[in-house]
């Protein structure tokens, strides 16, 4: 699925960088502001929701068309949840693929599935047993600017699939597996150039 995912966004972006009407390739990078879903324990307890945090991301983007676009991006992605005081890290390629339209000036709105593939997770004191699924997918819908090579944008992210981390806790004898919801929601803030 890795090898499927990374041959749809190699293609994707070799056909915009190689269309010749209105295309642009660029690099992008941001801060996301994220939490994942609740932790359960096998006990029945009550589910724990996280804290959010912040964290990065940094890729690559192309777009074909102008007034109305096609943009597919490649983006390395950093985000953690804290769940009191415990952090779930994980780390993910993702591949949102957009269609956007300019509104007035340099403002244009944008919306499209986002591909993810979850390249790592990692959560304080507990060992990691599985994930469900490495292969997800969500949603991104936004807004931004874009001033000549310079562009911004805000958008939202929602991932659609269900996808749960089982851990095995080592320091509680008593609570066999715990399991947390994978699913991004996060708020993205992100910087773009235009090469």
């Amino acid at each position: 699925m890795k090898k499927s995912l990374l041959v749809v966004a190699m293609a994707a972006l070799s056909a915009v960088s190689y269309a010749q009407v209105d295309s642009k390739f660029g690099i992008k990078a941001g801060l996301n502001y994220n939490a994942n879903g609740d932790y359960f324990e096998s006990t029945g307890e009550a589910a724990r929701n996280p804290d959010r945090n912040v964290g990065y991301h940094i890729g690559f983007f192309g777009q074909l068309g102008s007034r109305v676009y096609f943009r597919p991006e490649l983006v390395y992605t950093s985000i953690s949840s804290d769940y009191d005081n415990d952090d779930f890290k994980m780390q993910k390629l993702d591949v949102p693929m957009l269609i956007g339209a300019k509104i007035i000036g340099p403002l244009h709105v944008f919306g499209g599935p986002a591909f993810q593939y979850i390249l790592d997770t990692e959560y304080d004191g507990i060992t990691i047993n599985d994930v469900s699924n490495d292969f997800t997918v969500g949603v991104n819908l936004g807004a931004g600017i874009n001033l000549g090579m310079l562009g911004i944008d805000l958008r939202y992210e929602r991932g659609f699939s269900d996808n749960e981390a089982t851990f095995i806790n080592r320091n509680v004898t008593t609570v066999p597996t715990s399991r947390i919801d994978t699913r991004p929601d996060q708020l993205i803030l992100s910087f773009s150039l235009k090469l």
